[in-house]
């Protein structure tokens, strides 16, 4: 179903809705804020709504006292809502689920949290998480939130130096993890890497908290190590009530590194109060999500989406969130998620791009979808780059449900430009991510920080202050935020994305700043030509980089992987897509060279690592992402290349 034709069945004007409730923001942030906020249930509630002289640009319900855990577990319970279902664990790789009630959910946490404490874990201390994706990471985040101690969830792909890296940054008390992950073809152990990253850091944690999974048993060193099963027990056994500890609503929650950082790491920081106003805000208006309804993210807790829409989002609202331990494909098919939808009744999901090309790639004809009830299914959302048309085309057909675009980034924690399925959703051309949602103030600026015309590209920019939820600074380094991300445009906080915004508001996002390629003084947009590519009959998946030339600057080189089975020979296939981008985007963009490859390089969250394959193409050493799904995808790809 087109999105046309969803927003054409509803009852009203669906862009009288959005124009609605943006313009109300717009007229008044604070008291739209005040309104968002009765929502959440506060110790104290917030008198004042912003502080503009507080931290780098002002924070959020400054004087209000609350609690995360609180919100997202004892209300509901003390409610009455104790047997609905909190959150699910879905595992085909075990071959086991299992489902928590809020009753059995807040018990674990409360028992976690006792074990936090016999480590003498308490407000304002750190504990970092790396574990797979398995129910006790959700219970520790939640234990760590009671307590007021601040969580680090560190993605279970990590190398043990990237792991090291942020641990010495965050200095936490006590390190968390499992004795291993399960991928479908193997058995990744965690704690090998979990005890080199401890000997490679200078501010080791006190202790190591281990998970003993079936799959794979752990050494566990004396005196250092302890078994998280037998804890857990213990406090169970002890009784005895850990309360939900009152915070400032300006209290950090959590700090979540970026991804793909090497050196230093930048550690992101949320703090309580507005992160909860904001993702229930965004839970209903951008994914149309109503208290107790179940919601699937496709995400890793390591990773931002998991934090917001896996665990906190759904559990504050009241929902189901599912924690799935498994693949778009291969777990045990292309129908994987479809399954996960139906059977868990999920009104609403959110993916990667290159995940629905992943499943489009082993179901050409879209077949299994309709192998499962998606009756109470309303739409799928896509983010994390860019969405072509060819992948959304065939999520449409496939699902016959609206396929909705968005685009928001770790530091905002929640989309900053979306096509609303909550607020109504827009009849938005494929590829752009959609409108401002309220909260954020966008504009698109020139190289001096001036707004561009429409349709003009620039840099995206957010008018401060941000939103609530957005990253009020970075962990120890307000001077580092500053000049990462607001000195660039006084008054804005860079987003480092480059765009366009129509007459219409409609953002389009073309990727990093550096995926804009400079050809003769022409700014092309990589994301643009991948999109023709991918419209393409024989292609499967693309990417197209920027290589430096001596004479027009830069130029376009798009890799290819060919569908399964594609019997036209690559020389026809390589000059019908020299000819479409020439025929889309103009001779200007100077495309005339193809390289076909088996695969593309991409980190395990599905991301294409385009600046490795650009480092390669220019003949640059590059280094191997601590993100990286495979290694050897790299060397063939700098083989591909000679």
């Amino acid at each position: 179903m087109s999105v046309a034709a969803f927003a054409d069945s509803a009852s009203e004007d669906l862009n009288v809705s959005y124009r609605r409730a943006y313009d109300g923001w717009a007229a008044d942030p604070l008291r739209f804020w005040a309104g968002r906020a009765k929502g959440i249930d506060w110790f104290e509630a917030p008198r004042r709504i912003f502080e503009p002289d507080a931290g780098p640009y002002g924070r959020w319900f400054p004087d209000a006292v609350c609690n995360t855990c609180h919100n997202a577990l004892d209300r509901h319970v003390a409610a009455g809502r104790g047997t609905r279902v909190a959150l699910i664990h879905d595992s085909p790789v075990t071959g086991s689920k299992q489902h928590f009630t809020y009753a059995r959910l807040l018990s674990e946490v409360k028992a976690f949290a006792a074990v936090l404490k016999r480590f003498g874990v308490g407000k304002g201390d750190r504990v970092v998480i790396y574990m797979p994706m398995v129910p006790e990471a959700a219970v520790a985040m939640l234990a760590c939130a009671r307590i007021g101690a601040v969580h680090s969830v560190v993605f279970g792909g990590f190398a043990a130096r990237e792991l090291a890296h942020r641990i010495d940054d965050v200095a936490p008390k006590l390190l968390l993890t499992a004795s291993c992950g399960i991928e479908p073809a193997r058995v990744v152990p965690y704690k090998p890497l979990a005890d080199k990253a401890v000997e490679m850091s200078r501010h080791p944690p006190q202790a190591t908290i281990v998970l003993q999974r079936p799959e794979l048993q752990a050494d566990l060193m004396p005196g250092r190590d302890h078994d998280w099963r037998q804890l857990q027990a213990e406090a169970q056994m002890a009784g005895g009530d850990v309360l939900c500890t009152p915070l400032l609503a300006t209290d950090p929650l959590y700090v979540l590194y970026t991804s793909g950082t090497t050196g230093r790491p930048k550690g992101i920081v949320r703090d309580n109060g507005g992160h909860m106003v904001a993702i229930t805000y965004a839970l209903e208006a951008v994914y149309g999500v109503r208290p107790g309804e179940t919601f699937f993210a496709a995400s890793d807790l390591g990773w931002v989406v998991g934090h917001s829409f896996i665990v906190y989002g759904p559990l504050i609202a009241g929902g189901t969130g599912i924690l799935y331990e498994g693949k778009p494909t291969g777990t045990p098919d292309a129908g994987a998620f479809w399954r996960l939808i139906a059977e868990h009744g999920a009104v609403s999901a959110f993916t990667a791009p290159s995940a629905v090309r992943a499943i489009r790639r082993e179901d050409p004809d879209g077949i299994l979808p309709a192998c499962y009830d998606l009756s109470r299914f309303r739409a799928l959302f896509m983010s994390g780059e860019h969405s072509d048309t060819a992948t959304v085309g065939w999520a449409r057909k496939a699902l016959r449900k609206p396929v909705l675009d968005q685009w928001w980034q770790t530091e905002i924690g929640w989309p900053i430009a979306a096509n609303p399925l909550g607020l109504g959703p827009l009849d938005i051309p494929v590829g752009r991510p959609g409108v401002a949602v309220p909260g954020h103030r966008l504009e698109v600026l020139d190289a001096e920080g001036k707004p561009v015309p429409a349709n003009e590209t620039g840099t995206i920019a957010l008018k401060l202050p941000l939103a609530p939820g957005a990253l009020p600074t970075l962990w120890n380094a307000d001077e580092r935020f500053r000049q990462t991300y607001l000195a660039e445009f006084p008054g804005y906080y860079s987003t480092s994305d480059a765009g366009r915004m129509d007459e219409n508001g409609v953002v389009s996002v073309l990727g990093r700043t550096d995926d804009v390629i400079n050809v003769s003084g022409h700014r092309l947009s990589t994301g643009e030509m991948e999109d023709v590519l991918s419209a393409h009959r024989s292609v499967a998946e693309c990417a197209v980089v920027g290589a430096r030339d001596e004479l027009k600057g830069e130029v376009p080189v798009g890799l290819v992987v060919v569908k399964p089975g594609e019997n036209a020979p690559l020389e026809e296939i390589a000059a019908g897509l020299v000819s479409a981008i020439r025929e889309a985007v103009g001779p200007v963009a100077a495309f005339r060279r193809v390289v076909f490859v088996e695969r593309l390089p991409k980190t395990r969250s599905g991301k294409i690592l385009r600046g490795s394959i650009r480092r390669i193409l220019d003949g640059e050493a590059f280094d191997v992402p601590a993100t990286i799904e495979d290694p050897a995808a790299l060397e063939e790809i700098a083989l591909a290349f000679r």
